[in-house]
C-alpha cells in the first residue's frame, strides 16, 4: 500500500493492556500501519521525532508527562499529526478532555473500563472506525491544532464574507444547532460573540457521551454573554439561553399538557444516525413548534446527522445556515445540506455568530 493511503500511528499509553487493546484493533483496518508504541509522553516524544506519526492515539493520564503535555508540545514540533485522545469517563476527565480538544485533539474516546477484553476491543473499534475512515478519506494529516484565527486566515482572503444564497422576511424565533467533531473549539469562538439579549432561545446537539456536555456548557456559559446550560426535561424554554442536549440522550422541543407552553423533553429514545443525542431528532421538532420562525444550524462534524431533520425545517420554511469547508474541522454534516441545495447561507466560523443573529434581527 502506498504511503499516500496509510495513515502511521503511535500508540500512547501506560497501560500494556490498552495498548494491546488498540494495537489489536488499529492492525485490523489496512489502510493504518502501527509504528511504534510508549508508555509514557516523554518516550512518545523522542518516537514521534524519528517515526513521524501521521496519527497518535494518545492518553490523558500519564506519569512522567501526561496527555496534555504531549499535546502542547506536539503543536510546536510534529503540528502535521492528528492525535485521538482516551480520556476517563468522569466529570473531571469530561473537563480535561475539552482542554484537549483545545490543544488540538481531533477527536476523543471514553477509556475502556475494566470489563471482558473482546467486549472493549469491540466498542473501541466502533467508536474510532468512523474517525480514521474521515481521516483517510479526506487525506487529512493537518491538525485540529491550529488555533482556528490561524485557520480563518486564508478564509478571509479568499472569501471575506458569507455566501448568501437566498433571502426570507421572517424573523426566527428559535435557532437549532447540530455539531460534531471540532464542535467544542467550534462553539468556543462563536458563543461569545452571541449577545446576552440575543432575543431567542437557541438549542444545541454536539456529538458527546454523559457527562462531557455538562463540562461543556459549563465552560461555554464561563466564556460568553448568553447563558449557556445542560438542557433539564419538562424545563420551560426561555429566551436569551443556550440549551446543549445532554450527551447519551435525545432532547427536543415539546409542549406541556395544555400545549400552549414550550418545554425541552429529553428522552431516551433510540440513537439516530448512530448519534444520542441526534440532531436530526432535534431538528424535527424544531420543524413542527416554530415552522419558518426558526433557523437551523449546521456545523463541523462527520458523517450526515442533521441533514434529513433540515430539509423538513427547509419545508416549513426555516432559514438554514451551514458553515463553510474551508473553516470546518471536518466537512461532513454541512457537507449534504449545500450539495442538495437547502442552505440559505454559506459563512465560514468568525461569521457565524452574526449570520445567526441577522435571523433573528431582520432576516434579509
Amino acid at each position: 500500500m502506498s504511503d499516500t493511503v496509510t495513515l502511521k500511528a503511535l500508540i500512547v499509553d501506560d497501560s500494556a493492556m490498552h495498548r494491546k487493546i488498540v494495537q489489536d484493533v488499529l492492525e485490523t483496518f489496512p489502510y493504518v500501519e502501527v509504528v511504534g508504541a510508549a508508555q509514557n509522553g516523554k518516550i512518545a516524544l523522542l518516537k514521534a521525532a524519528s517515526l513521524k506519526p501521521d496519527l497518535l492515539t494518545l492518553d490523558i493520564e500519564m506519569p512522567e508527562m501526561d496527555g496534555l503535555e504531549v499535546l502542547e508540545r506536539l503543536r510546536h514540533e510534529l503540528p502535521e499529526a492528528v492525535a485521538i485522545v482516551f480520556s476517563a469517563f468522569t466529570t473531571e476527565g469530561a473537563r480535561i478532555t475539552l482542554r484537549a480538544l483545545e490543544l488540538g485533539a481531533f477527536d476523543f474516546i471514553p477509556k475502556p473500563s475494566a470489563g471482558k477484553l473482546e467486549e472493549n476491543r469491540e466498542r473501541f473499534r466502533s467508536e474510532i472506525e468512523p474517525m480514521l475512515e474521515t481521516l483517510i478519506r479526506s487525506k487529512r494529516i493537518k491538525p485540529v491544532a491550529k488555533e482556528a484565527s490561524v485557520l480563518l486566515k486564508k478564509q478571509i482572503i479568499t472569501d471575506p464574507g458569507a455566501m448568501r444564497l437566498r433571502r426570507n422576511s421572517d424573523k426566527s424565533r428559535a435557532i437549532a444547532i447540530g455539531i460534531s467533531t471540532g464542535g467544542p473549539v467550534a462553539l468556543a469562538k462563536m458563543i461569545p460573540s452571541i449577545p446576552a439579549d440575543v432575543g431567542v432561545p437557541i438549542f444545541i446537539v454536539q456529538h458527546m457521551p454523559p457527562m462531557f456536555t455538562d463540562a461543556l456548557a459549563a465552560k461555554l456559559d464561563s466564556m460568553g454573554n448568553v447563558s449557556v446550560k445542560e438542557a433539564v426535561d419538562g424545563e420551560v424554554i426561555r429566551a436569551n439561553t443556550v440549551y446543549i442536549a445532554p450527551g447519551g440522550r435525545q432532547m427536543k422541543v415539546g409542549t406541556l399538557d395544555s400545549g400552549s407552553q414550550l418545554v425541552i423533553q429529553v428522552t431516551d429514545d433510540p440513537p439516530e444516525n448512530n448519534c444520542k443525542p441526534s440532531a436530526d431528532y432535534l431538528f424535527r421538532s424544531i420543524a413542527r413548534h416554530y415552522g419558518k420562525y426558526s433557523t437551523g444550524v449546521i456545523m463541523t462534524g462527520m458523517g450526515y446527522d442533521g441533514t434529513e431533520g433540515l430539509k423538513l425545517m427547509k419545508q416549513n420554511g426555516a432559514m438554514i445556515i451551514a458553515q463553510d469547508e474551508s473553516t470546518s474541522a471536518v466537512y461532513g454534516m454541512p457537507r449534504k445540506p449545500v450539495e442538495i441545495g437547502i442552505v440559505d447561507v454559506i459563512a465560514p466560523l468568525d461569521l457565524m455568530a452574526e449570520e445567526i443573529c441577522r435571523t433573528v434581527r431582520d432576516r434579509f
